[in-house]
């Protein structure tokens, strides 16, 4: 039975999505960006003063921060179309207090 002294529950509607994680997309979009500096950069001539690791290093500035942009932009777009698949929903907030725990002081 409920203790009559707790207090009733509260009722309001909340809006429930699922929403991607942009960090998540920048972070692939990054990893992407440097594998594809990885793979074009061998492709064309290195020059022997540079060296390859140098131009590898150097361009995957580039298409690390290009890879993280467009990860990005993919995370708000996907974003913005899981608000248009939104459900507004009932829900009920109830207050808890915790239990006290064996060997824990109470007030």
């Amino acid at each position: 039975m409920s203790d009559p002294t707790e207090p009733a529950p509260q009722r309001e509607t909340v809006q429930v999505r699922r929403a991607p994680k942009i960090p998540a997309f920048m972070a692939v979009g990054g990893l992407v960006g440097f594998l594809v500096v990885l793979i074009v950069t061998p492709l064309f001539p290195a020059d022997p003063l540079v060296g390859l690791p140098a131009l590898v290093g150097y361009f995957s500035l580039y298409g690390v921060t290009i890879g993280v942009v467009v990860g990005a932009l993919i995370g708000i777009v996907l974003d913005r179309r899981s608000r248009r698949q939104a459900r507004t929903v009932a829900a009920e907030r109830h207050v808890v207090d915790a239990a006290p725990v064996e060997g824990e002081l109470e007030d």
